[in-house]
């Protein structure tokens, strides 16, 4: 006899709304249907508006994440246009980018990831203690100060972005701002704090020494800060066999400079060769078969392109469907976006190390770009030249097509545009838990979230599973960027 059906949500500590069906057996899930229950209409809202307008309507999709939407719709306007940014102004616009992902990353690990150690079911635990002293909510040390760095780091965005979120700072030409000598000065001193924090608190060491990691064994014998913690939980938990995905990674590419990216694009399947030693590429990112399959969301329309597609919600809520998120489905298949995904295209050992980890491999990937990224943030802003050329103007067709590909901090994140008669005839968005968070196609497959919480452990009496929390939590959904 199969165990109880489960609904799980809404998650605290997510942003947005989040509900889970399980179906259980024998203390485990045997599958999973995640709901996307809050319908946004943002693509509904860009149509017949003037194309620039996507600068202003887009960042307001989410106010984690908006930077991210500024610099999509940015790149996709530049697209149609046909225009190329300013290298100068792109490096500023990357540094934009990157203060905003590697806050996301310290909230996710300090304030919604972290805190479910702090729970009494682990209080037999040896490590329990320290979680509760450095992680208890709106108590923990650690949380304390990753609050204040997080807010310090933040003041190069007011002097490159001029606030945060729904900035208007990155543009299809460039930057806005032309940052000064006085202005370089100011931004070095305040990532040489925000290093001091990440040496000092969340890893314990140089953070070139957490991003010289190459194998899980040295990964896991890593003695520092609040990384250390983590490891030490999660050797102790197993939360490397928790949640494992299908073990297809995507990312469109982070940080657009100079014709290439600072963290690479591109696909891997599983099948390449992936050990570091064979310096072995992932598959170039081709999206020429990407879909958006509609079967099991409450939409209307065909499956399509999203240079094709369109949003067209079923008000009457079809009862063979259950979400409001659409099925991006790519060669047919499910692809893994996230901090991991990025770090495996991009080739590091550590992470070809841990892509098959599960919870482990997610959330170190994110303490490894966060390392990495600090270091990228350093270069960026040394290479800052105030007499520089920041914006270059283009004029937009009146009929055109354009798309715009970046990494959120949660993944790859795409924005498709489509103007007849100087108006958007069409913009059809992807976000990162779009992606992740998918439900079933026309073929049955579950979406990755769906497939990884399968195997689960559901002890007696639990209605909100803590596995499950820790294998979602892992993903850092953001559930508002998943359906406009």
């Amino acid at each position: 006899m199969s165990g109880p059906k489960l609904v799980v949500g809404p998650f605290n500590r997510v942003e947005g709304d989040l509900e889970i069906h399980l179906d259980t057996d024998a203390g485990a899930v045997t599958a999973a249907y995640v709901n996307s229950p809050l319908y946004r209409g943002f693509e509904r809202m860009l149509e017949g508006k003037n194309p620039m307008d996507a600068l202003t309507l887009t960042p307001r999709i989410c106010g984690i994440c908006s930077i991210s939407q500024s610099a999509a719709a940015a790149r996709a306007l530049a697209s149609a246009m046909g225009l190329t940014p300013s290298p100068d102004g792109e490096r500023i616009a990357a540094l934009i980018h990157m203060v905003e992902n590697i806050s996301d990353h310290m909230t996710h690990f300090h304030l919604f990831f972290m805190p479910d150690f702090t729970r009494a079911v682990y209080a037999h635990k040896p490590w329990h203690a320290q979680a509760i002293k450095r992680f208890t909510t709106m108590q923990g040390s650690a949380q304390r100060h990753a609050i204040e760095a997080r807010a310090q780091l933040m003041h190069i965005l007011g002097m490159l972005a001029g606030k945060w979120p729904h900035t208007l700072a990155i543009q299809p030409g460039g930057a806005t701002k032309a940052p000064s000598a006085s202005d370089k000065v100011r931004i070095m001193s305040t990532l040489r704090a925000h290093r001091r924090f990440l040496e000092q608190e969340l890893f314990g060491a140089r953070i070139e020494d957490f991003a010289a990691l190459t194998t899980f064994d040295q990964l896991q014998n890593w003695a520092g800060g609040d990384a250390a913690l983590f490891l030490d939980i999660a050797a102790d938990l197993d939360l490397a066999g928790m949640g494992r995905g299908a073990g297809r990674y995507l990312s469109f590419g982070a940080y657009p400079v100079a014709g290439t990216h600072i963290f690479a694009a591109g696909m891997d399947d599983g099948t390449t060769a992936t050990n570091a030693a064979t310096n072995a590429t992932p598959q170039p990112l081709d999206l020429t078969t990407l879909q958006e399959d509609l079967s099991h969301a409450w939409m209307l329309g065909d499956a399509a392109h999203p240079a094709h597609g369109q949003t067209t919600p079923d008000e009457d809520m079809r009862p063979d469907a259950y979400t409001w998120c659409k099925a991006p489905r790519l060669l047919g298949q499910t692809w893994e976006t996230g901090a991991l995904a990025r770090q495996v295209i991009d080739r590091h050992p550590l992470a070809l190390a841990l892509r098959d980890t599960g919870v482990l491999g997610r959330v170190a990937a994110r303490l490894l770009e966060t390392a990495r990224t600090q270091i990228e943030m350093e270069k960026l802003a040394q290479s800052i030249a105030p007499d520089a050329q920041f914006m270059v103007q283009g004029k937009m067709p009146a009929t055109a097509t354009g798309i715009g590909l970046v990494e959120a901090a949660r993944g790859a994140l795409g924005h498709w545009i489509s103007v007849d008669q100087g108006r958007i005839k069409s913009y059809q968005i992807i976000a990162p838990t779009t992606w992740n968070f998918s439900p079933r196609d026309g073929a049955g497959t579950p979406g990755p979230v769906e497939s990884a919480l399968v195997g689960a452990a559901v002890q007696p009496g639990e209605d909100t599973p803590v596995t499950v929390q820790h294998i979602v939590r892992s993903f850092d959904p953001c559930m508002v960027c998943t359906v406009h």
